[in-house]
């Protein structure tokens, strides 16, 4: 018997330091917005949440730690908005041998976003 449903039993919370810049990055790579409020706001893909809360204080890793991925029809699509909206690139576009084309972009606060496509039918 599962306890929650699946969007929401796994979810990622993300420090970040400056909400509205944020808020603006998610929003721009097609996140959905549910809450958005100074301190904590809530975001979506295809129903899956993404919490966001402020930590005005917080330090950035240097290099991406983790990363949050979204999958898509068209990978390629998105590379190219990436790539016009200048987003800081942490992994070009590639096919791999787990079965994805993909890549990796940093969020303003360091956190990966990738995108991938499945390079074959499950």
């Amino acid at each position: 018997m599962k306890y929650s449903d699946p969007t929401t039993q796994l979810v990622v919370e993300v420090s970040v330091r400056d909400m509205q810049v944020s808020l603006d990055f998610y929003r721009g790579l097609g996140f959905e917005v549910l809450r958005d409020s100074d301190e904590f706001s809530v975001l979506a893909w295809e129903g899956h949440q993404l919490f966001l809360v402020h930590r005005p204080d917080f330090e950035p890793p240097e290099a991406e730690h983790a990363n949050l991925r979204v999958l898509v029809p068209d990978v390629d699509h998105h590379w190219e908005a990436a790539q016009e909206r200048k987003l800081r690139i942490v992994t070009p576009i590639g096919d791999h041998d787990y079965g994805l084309r993909d890549f990796t972009v940093a969020d303003p606060d360091g956190f990966g976003v990738r995108f991938g496509t499945w390079l074959h039918d499950l």
